[in-house]
């Protein structure tokens, strides 16, 4: 099977051409090629697919083989890879995800996509709640975007390492399928400093829909503006939002690792 790994701010996947390649079992597959040490190594795997309703369809495994609804650095990298194997001819394109239709804009120097622009649509925040860990109460917001988030703030008392309360938050009776965890400072109302546990992965370099749920429950919360800039341990993304009721606009780079074959 020919592959291509590619990567949005270090959050990297397989990715496999379904208008070429078969992938008859993807979760398994997932597991096997998501491993670093027997594997190709990712964050999981992203099959790019014919759509009856865009112009093409993403599907989404995460590296413990479970599928995710949609992926923002993903997304990105699908654009650009539908873009240069000429997939889709215009920089302008919708892609179809599990959480419906996302509408993306490549941005090319010279034929090649380094930026890409998505339209991540409207993002649903609700009311802070309380979540205890280890005797502590630590509050979070919730956020839709079109898979599930949990945002904690750094309040100044000192919020624990991501990776420490992550995977008790990620396997709550409160969150049944699971959920992505951030961890947010807000160091002024243009920046954000985030890490991630996503759910299925575990921590990554980035997450697209995590830093967009975390400006968004930061723009609710009256801790932002209308745009501005997440940093996570990746790099930086930009996000703009006009607020409840707009869709909600992030922007980053899409980066080709390497193409190969592998035998599955």
């Amino acid at each position: 099977m020919k592959f291509t790994k590619m990567q949005g701010l270090g959050n990297d996947y397989v990715y496999v051409n379904c208008f070429e390649e078969t992938v008859e079992a993807p979760g398994p597959a997932a597991q096997k090629l998501s491993d670093r040490h027997f594997g190709i190594g990712s964050d999981g795997l992203i099959l790019i697919c014919p759509s009856r309703l865009a112009d093409c369809r993403m599907e989404m495994y995460n590296a413990d083989g479970s599928r995710g609804a949609m992926c923002g650095n993903g997304i990105r990298c699908v654009a650009k890879y539908a873009y240069e194997a000429g997939i889709v001819k215009g920089a302008d394109m919708a892609i179809e995800t599990d959480s419906g239709i996302r509408h993306v804009r490549c941005r090319p120097e010279n034929g090649r996509v380094r930026l890409v622009e998505v339209d991540m649509g409207v993002p649903a925040v609700g009311e802070r709640e309380a979540f205890v860990w280890e005797g502590k109460e630590l509050f979070f917001t919730p956020v839709d975007m079109g898979n599930p988030h949990a945002v904690f703030f750094d309040g100044g008392a000192g919020l624990p390492e991501v990776s420490c309360f992550g995977p008790a938050v990620e396997k709550s009776p409160r969150f049944p399928e699971g959920v992505n965890v951030e961890a947010v400072r807000v160091e002024d109302e243009k920046t954000l400093s985030m890490r991630v546990w996503e759910r299925g992965s575990g921590e990554t370099m980035a997450c697209g829909t995590g830093a967009c749920a975390s400006f968004a429950a930061a723009r609710i919360q009256g801790l932002a503006g209308e745009a501005g800039t997440v940093r996570l341990l990746g790099g930086d993304l930009e996000i703009g939002w006009p607020g409840p009721g707009r869709p909600l606009v992030m922007t980053g780079p899409a980066v080709e690792v390497f193409r190969g074959e592998i035998v599955l």
